[in-house]
């Protein structure tokens, strides 16, 4: 009973009961020498309570337990002692109650003790009365000193003739006197006494009394300091030296009470440690050697954790001991050994353990050796040090075994032994040589160790040395080859749980075995995986999850794995049992992620976890059922899966249901099953078939495996018990509903569902006719129902059974059929009376044809007319093609219905005609669309416009021939006014290309181009003025029935069809929204560039640069990604022989460098180009210079501008006019104006007239791009002096350029500041004086500017009426044609014409009334004339 948890459960039922002991003590007495020494612990630990509540039975009891002792002392005969287990039972008792005696109790113990119990003839019941004497002194004699010195005094000084009783007695008095004499004042003179006699006591060949000196000679060292030296050196002379074993043992003993009672300081004072480890290299002496050894035992027992340290350092030394050629000594060093162990702390372990097992791997065998002997004694270690290293030693010990040095074998045999001897638990302790016959050959008795583990039964819990022999054993077992033994290992495995004292001594295994556990787990057998399963339950349940953090993630990933099927059913099987071991709380919180991976986009992934099913129902059992509504539906979508092991899985999950929750969850399982009945999928269909036969199999009380061979289709094996069954289970109306899905579906579309519903119908239906009276009504509802179902295959399956019903019963059926439907016709839901409408379509299918007119003209109604016609259609087949024109029309009306009902039949009907028509009805078809896809109403064009994408998508006819005149209609019918027409002509413009192959695509691309053409007309007369752009290429994913054309013959098509298509998309571009635009700026843009960077005529390159720069212009930052791409590109394109190329190619690159943030490269690349081109290219390089700067100028760092001004300054006044004029737009554009000015002023005085003419053109350009700060510059008046200069020069391109840049100067006033009429008065006169220049070309630049600032201020110029109205009159009477459009358009502006008549009449004071009349019915902003700087010609 001394097992706590023994003593707490009888504790609390003690006080359940409220029992009361009383005084009557025999029981205990009895129990006192009972044969179990837990029983005599607890009896005297009982007594020892007892006597504490009742105080007054202490006199009383010593007296019965005295009179006791005399009792046993006289049992037995001269050579056996029957009566020593009774007499230690009192010593025990006596050594409970030292806490309860009182004062006056105490002279009869001690009496009894000095007189009887000391001389007792029981070594171990004299040690145990001296243990409970000492105690007795230690609670009582601090205040008793007075009383207990005289009577141990009065015993010393006496003498005895039984001179070795005397002895025996004399010792335990010395030691009570030792035990008292620590309550004596420090410098009593007594105290010497008695240290003087505890010393020469230490001689006693009894370890008990040695012990018990030991302990009472540490309280008292503090009266000894003085003598410290003298005495430590006299037990060390004496442990070293002396000749008997006895005394040597006893110094030992003395040292350490010493030791302890000087403190562990005086281990180095006193240079101890030193002087043993002298004694233990003393290799003259065995005696030094073996004393040395029993001071280091004795020192690490007493001093226990203090000594530590100096045991690491001792290590070496003990190692050689073991090898030592005296036994003595050998047997000294186990000894040691054992102690040191006994006292490890869990830190000494991790200390020692490393170089014992480093000395296993030593090549001298004695090293060996003594390793081995010292991992042995670890078995004595504390037992929670136990349990930390004996996973670490025996393997380690098992390997020993097969060592070739027989004594390190036998070593190793006997360090096996030691770890069995320290076993607790009785059953593996009767097992410790069969399992070490297992662990030293296992290739022999690994099998048997695990069948006599697995007979054996435990009553008692295993502790840490049993687990350190039976997991090698059981880790063995695991590995084998055979199943059988795999199985053994594995049931142990799961057993160990249950059975360790505490779980977390199986934590050091857990790396050891679960490895093993899991590879068992996905074993071929499937009777190993279910065992290997249990056990990774019970671990994972005894131990926690926190132990095993990598279990569950390894059993959900091996639940994925793309291995075979056997690896991932043992992980299910696995993971089902550790889901029940670990609660359904933590199942509830991993169940969504496993329906969800159960509809997994990997086979393998939906195999494993549906699986999983399989076996959850086994391991969670009854609780399982709670979740069927969650899990059902995974499990029949997993029965439509088109892989067929997940397809199988599904099944085996779905019988498994079945069998579980058949009878419990019947409510639960059925409707899902009926659904199954019902799902579109002709595989979940099947099994939902086979699950509900499951079912009824069940319920019916029949196996559902007996062979249906031959015979007609209702002839079974059922009889009318197992209908009966059925209807007293299920109820008739649930029976009803049950037996009209099972005989719809033997009418399946599917031949292997048909098969299954007839297997099922025949093994639980006795009397087909008779049934089919009993569920009619309900089977009509259900086949209404069916019929009026949005799966078009139910609506099949319910027509055929319908149908099939009408051809068995004939007309007799008709009759009873009809008022059914006909009644239906009028219910209140929609979607029954479009179930009767189907119906009747079959009925009329399946009729004859005077019953089917008679139908027809019997329901007059628009919905069934509708539907009538689709099913007309069906049955009359290419019978129609004649009367297209008939049919279709009221059908495209009626498709857009306000009422949803008709709108849908007439859809369903329209398609129904569509599909049934053969090659002959093509023709006529597609001319009813056309006309369909033209007419004036949009409900009409709409419909029109989804046939021709579903004739298109589902015909099986060859259509290629009628394509292409479709794919230009439905483009035009892109911009159509009403939006829903345009976004259904696009999806069945979508469905129409892809009908096409890929291959004749290209030939498209003219016919796509002129009808994009056509529609961006038509969008452009609804639109005044803006972009334009068609509505249908607006929407999302616009472009991407169209891209393929384009793109095919992009990739694929000749030179002259790769220009086609890349124009087109380029016209494509520009009439589909930005935002459409973005998702296709990559497809579309990487094939241009693809093409472009290969050897393609100019004309192609050409077409592809104009596209890439309508892409830039509309792409915008969706471009990003290729702007490195589109720049190499372009700048190699600058190079080109084809002036085109090369132009388009600037264009391009100057719009493309607005999307760059980093222009200063390029523009360095630019000018390095430059500078080594001439010709066109140079021109090309210039324009693209220009570009950059214009768009990207902000990012062109001041040292690459300072580079463009400086290459540039002297091209101004190049000798090539082209050159010039594009170096002075340039220059235009740069900020150097100082510099520039200065130098301008001097270039326009030059005798040559290039650097004149580039100087005016350089003005002209910078009043366009820069003119604030040449305005406000001190040289202004320099520069309007030089351009007047240049009016009167005898070159006229001066003459016009000079007349530009005046027009350009008064154009930004007019903007900025409209009421300066200063430059005004000075410069207009000047533009006036240049529209008599001699050349045609200065004229018209002048009436182009002065109409330019008309527009931009109005009101200057009629103010300034006087001096342009003459001249506008002289010019309306020019004889060169374009001054004279010119002059028109300018008089039109400058006197206000356009804005009332008051300004018409105003204007005839300079011109006539007819010319004034005549121009005011001009549009005013018809013109498209303004001053463009992009015309370099006139730059």
């Amino acid at each position: 009973m001394a097992e706590r948890s023994v003593a707490e459960v009888a504790e609390d039922i003690w006080d359940h009961y409220g029992f009361d002991f009383g005084t009557d003590f025999y029981g205990i007495f009895k129990a006192l020498s009972h044969v179990n020494y837990n029983v005599r612990i607890a009896a005297a630990e009982a007594l020892a309570a007892a006597l504490d509540e009742y105080p007054d039975s202490i006199q009383e009891t010593l007296s019965t337990l005295f009179s006791l002792y005399i009792r046993d002392m006289g049992i037995g005969d001269d050579n056996v002692d029957a009566g020593w287990l009774g007499r230690q039972g009192i010593a025990l008792a006596l050594h409970s109650a030292a806490d309860v005696l009182r004062t006056k109790d105490l002279p009869v113990v001690m009496t009894f003790l000095i007189s009887r119990a000391l001389a007792d003839p029981n070594a171990d019941v004299r040690g145990r009365m001296i243990n409970a004497g000492i105690l007795i002194i230690d609670k009582n004699g601090k205040d008793n000193v007075s009383l207990l010195f005289p009577i141990f005094e009065n015993y010393l000084n006496k003498t005895s003739p039984d001179e070795e009783k005397y002895d025996l007695v004399r010792e335990g008095v010395v030691i009570f006197t030792g035990a008292l004499a620590k309550h004596l004042a420090k410098d009593d003179p007594k105290v010497h006494a008695v240290v003087d006699k505890l010393l020469d006591v230490l001689n006693t060949p009894s370890e008990a009394v040695q012990r018990a000196v030991s302990a009472c000679l540490s309280p008292l060292m503090p009266s000894k300091q003085d003598d410290a030296a003298a005495l430590i050196t006299r037990l060390l002379d004496q442990m070293m030296k002396s000749e008997k074993y006895g005394e040597r043992r006893g110094a030992a003993f003395g040292l350490a009470g010493v030791v302890k009672g000087f403190g562990i300081s005086c281990l180095k004072k006193h240079r101890i440690v030193i002087i043993l480890q002298e004694g233990l290299v003393e290799r003259n002496s065995a005696k030094s050697r073996e004393g040395a050894l029993l001071g280091f035992e004795c020192l690490c027992e007493t001093l226990g954790r203090l000594f530590e340290p100096y045991v690491i350092q001792m290590l070496p030394l003990l190692l050689v001991s073991f090898s030592d050629q005296v036994v003595a000594v050998r047997e000294a060093a186990e000894c040691a050994a054992r102690a040191m162990m006994s006292q490890l702390t869990a830190q000494g372990v991790k200390l020692v353990l490393p170089s014992l097992l480093k000395g296993l791997e030593d090549k001298a065998w004695r090293t060996k050796q003594s390793s081995v002997q010292l991992l042995g004694a670890m078995a004595y270690c504390a037992p929670q040090q136990l349990s930390q290293c004996l996973p670490k030693i025996v393997p380690k010990l098992t390997e020993v075994l097969t060592d070739t040095h027989p004594k390190v074998q036998s070593a190793g045999q006997t360090a096996l032994q030691q770890v069995g001897s320290v076993i607790k638990n009785p059953e593996i302790s009767a097992l410790v040589p069969t399992l070490l016959k297992g662990l030293s050959d296992p290739n022999e008795h690994t099998k048997y160790s695990l069948d006599i583990l697995l007979q054996t039964t435990f009553v008692n819990s295993i502790d840490a040395p049993s687990l350190a022999l039976l997991v090698p054993i059981v880790h063995r077992g695991l590995r084998e080859r055979s199943a059988d033994t795999k199985k053994r290992a594995a049931q142990i495995v799961g057993n160990m749980c249950s059975l360790v004292t505490e779980p977390k001594d199986m934590i050091p295994y857990i790396g050891l075995l679960l490895p093993e556990v899991k590879k068992v787990l996905v074993d071929p057998i499937p009777e190993v995986r279910s065992v290997a399963a249990r056990a990774i339950g019970s671990l994972i349940g005894g131990m926690g999850e926190e132990n095993f953090p990598d279990l569950v993630p390894w059993l959900f990933d091996t639940l994925k794995s793309d291995n075979s099927n056997v690896e991932r059913s043992g992980a299910a099987q696995g993971l089902s049992e550790v889901l029940a071991a670990l609660g359904i709380a933590f199942f509830e919180h991993v169940l969504p992620d496993i329906i969800r991976n159960c509809s997994h986009q990997k086979a393998s992934v939906r195999d494993g976890y549906l699986t999983l099913f399989k076996y959850l129902p086994r391991s969670l059992g009854v609780q399982f059922q709670n979740y069927l509504p969650q899990v059902l539906p995974a499990i029949l979508d997993g029965l439509a899966d088109e892989n067929e092991s997940v397809r199988d899985a599904a099944l085996g999950a779905g019988h498994v249901l079945v069998e579980h929750y058949a009878t419990t969850s019947l409510p639960l399982l059925l409707p899902a099953v009926e659904d199954g009945i019902f799902n579109d999928n002709w595989r979940i269909r099947q099994s939902s078939v086979e699950l509900l036969g499951d079912l009824l199999f069940k319920v019916a009380g029949t196996s559902g495996k007996a062979l249906l061979e031959g015979g007609s289709d209702d002839e079974g094996s059922s009889t009318e018990a197992h209908g009966r069954a059925i209807i007293e289970v299920l109820g008739r109306e649930r029976r009803n509903e049950v037996l009209a899905a099972l005989y719809m579906v033997r009418a399946d579309v599917s031949l292997s569902v048909r098969q299954a519903a007839l297997h099922v119908w025949k093994t639980i239906v006795a009397n087909t006719p008779k049934t089919l009276r009993e569920i009619m009504p309900v089977l009509m509802d259900t086949l209404i129902t069916s019929l009026a179902s949005s799966s078009s295959e139910r609506r099949q399956v319910a027509g055929r059974s319908l149908g099939e019903l009408v051809r068995k019963l004939g007309e007799r059926v008709l009759p009873w059929i009809i008022p059914i439907l006909s009644q239906g016709l009028n219910d209140p839901d929609s979607s029954r009376r479009q179930g009767v409408c189907v119906g009747l379509s079959e009925v009329m299918a399946s009729a004859v044809s005077e019953q089917v007119q008679y139908c027809l003209t019997f329901y007059p109604s628009c919905a069934f007319h509708a539907h009538a016609l689709g099913a007309l259609a069906e049955v009359a087949g290419p019978g129609l093609d004649f009367h297209l024109g008939t049919v279709l029309p009221p059908l495209l009306s009626a498709m857009g219905d306000d009422d949803k009902e008709v709108q849908t039949l007439a859809k369903e009907a329209a398609e129904t005609v569509v599909s049934v028509i053969d090659e002959e009805g093509v023709e006529p078809l597609i001319s009813e669309l056309v006309k369909g896809v033209s007419d004036s109403q949009a409900v009409v064009r709409r419909s029109s416009s989804y046939l021709i994408g579903y004739f298109f998508k589902n015909s099986k006819l060859y259509l290629d021939d009628e394509a292409p005149n479709m794919i230009s209609t439905l483009i035009i019918l892109l911009s159509d006014p009403d939006s829903s027409t345009v976004t259904v002509a696009w999806e069945a413009l979508s469905r129409v290309i892809t009908s096409v192959p890929k291959e004749v695509l290209p030939s498209y691309i003219k016919l796509v181009r002129d009808a994009v053409s056509t529609s961006r007309d038509k969008e452009r007369r609804k639109k005044k003025g803006g972009p334009i752009l068609i509505p249908g290429f607006c929407l999302p994913k616009a472009l991407q029935p169209i891209l393929p054309i384009f793109l095919q013959g992009l990739i694929s098509g000749s030179a002259e069809l790769r220009e086609q298509a890349a124009l087109g998309l380029g016209e494509l571009i520009e009439v589909t929204s930005e935002q459409s635009l973005k998702e296709f700026v990559i497809p579309i843009t990487g094939p241009l560039i693809r093409i472009i960077g290969d050897r393609f005529p100019w004309q192609v390159k050409s077409a592809i640069l104009s596209t890439l720069t309508i892409m830039i212009r509309k792409g915008g930052i969706s471009l990003k990604p290729f702007l490195p791409q589109l720049q190499t590109t372009f700048v190699k394109c600058l190079q080109d022989s084809a002036r085109t190329v090369r132009s388009s190619a600037a264009l391009a690159l100057g719009k493309l460098s607005g999307l760059s943030t980093r222009v200063d490269p390029l523009v360095s690349d630019l000018l390095s180009s430059l500078q080594g081109s001439d010709g066109g290219v140079r021109e090309a390089i210039l324009t693209a210079l220009k570009g950059v700067l214009k768009h990207a100028g902000k990012n062109v760092s001041s040292a690459v501008r300072n580079r463009v001004y400086s290459v540039l300054k002297d091209l101004i006044h190049h000798d090539d006019d082209r050159v010039r004029m594009h170096a002075a737009s340039i220059m235009g554009i740069l900020t150097q104006l100082t510099e520039l000015i200065e130098e301008l002023s001097s270039l326009a005085n030059s005798p040559s007239w290039p650097p004149r003419h580039g100087s005016i053109l350089t003005i002209s350009s910078l009043f366009h791009h820069n003119p604030a700060p040449i305005f406000s510059s001190s040289l202004f008046p320099t520069i309007v002096d030089c351009l007047r200069d240049a009016l009167k020069d005898d070159k006229f391109p001066l003459r016009e350029t000079s007349t530009k840049a005046l027009g350009r100067l008064l154009l930004y006033r007019a903007k900025v500041d409209p009421s300066d009429t200063i430059l005004y008065k000075d410069v207009l006169p000047l533009l006036v004086s240049s529209t008599h220049d001699d050349s045609s070309e200065v004229r018209r630049r002048a009436l182009s500017a002065i109409k330019a600032i008309a527009k931009a201020n109005p009101s200057a110029m009629i103010s300034h009426g006087t001096i342009v109205g003459p001249a506008l009159a002289e010019c309306l009477k020019d004889a060169n044609t374009p001054v004279r459009l010119a002059a028109e358009r300018c008089a039109l502006h400058a006197f206000q014409l356009a804005k009332g008549s008051e300004n018409v009449q105003a204007a005839q004071k300079y011109i006539t009334g007819l010319d004034a009349r005549r121009l005011a019915k001009f549009p005013e902003y018809s013109d498209d004339s303004e001053d463009s700087d992009e015309d370099m010609s006139t730059s």
